[in-house]
Parts: C-alpha cells; sequence; structure tokens
C-alpha cells in the first residue's frame, strides 16, 4: 500500500512539472514568441529527462516513466515550436 502512495506522489509531482511548462508552450505557438529560449539548454533538459526515463525504466517505476514521457513530449513541442519560428524568420 506504501508503494501505491509512493507512486501516487510521483504521479502528481509529474503532472506539476508538465503544467509548469504551459506558459512556455503557449508563448511558442499562441504568441509566436521564442526569444530567450536557448535551444542547447532545452536539449541537455531532453537528454537528463531521457536518462531519468531510463532510470524509471530501470526500477520499475510507473510514475517516473509516465512523468518523463509526457515531459519529453511537452519540451519536444516547444523545441519544434521555436525551430519552426526562427526558420520562417530566417526565410523571410
Amino acid at each position: 500500500m506504501a508503494e501505491l502512495w509512493i507512486e501516487a506522489i510521483g504521479l502528481f509531482a509529474g503532472v506539476l512539472g508538465i503544467v509548469a511548462w504551459i506558459p512556455q508552450i503557449r508563448e511558442v505557438w499562441v504568441n509566436k514568441r521564442h526569444d530567450g529560449i536557448s535551444l542547447a539548454t532545452f536539449s541537455v533538459v531532453m537528454v537528463a529527462l531521457g536518462l531519468w526515463l531510463v532510470y524509471g525504466i530501470l526500477v520499475d517505476s510507473v510514475a517516473m516513466i509516465v512523468a518523463n514521457i509526457m515531459t519529453l513530449a511537452v519540451i519536444l513541442a516547444v523545441i519544434i515550436g521555436v525551430v519552426r519560428l526562427r526558420k520562417s524568420e530566417s526565410t523571410n
């Protein structure tokens, strides 16, 4: 039973981590602003999350697996949006 609570806390932390990225996604995809976003930093964060995902798989933690997959998707959405915006600006 204690393990279930631990995983629930992990899932809740993962959801909060994903919610934290929503303003950044809005800024890129809705407001079309990308100034101040470092693709190098986002890339390092993606590698770190990928390693946390591998760790979650190795320790068989559903919370870590789900949270890291979802966060990787959110960060990938930001990166794609920034690359798209910068590419369209460079062609104009």
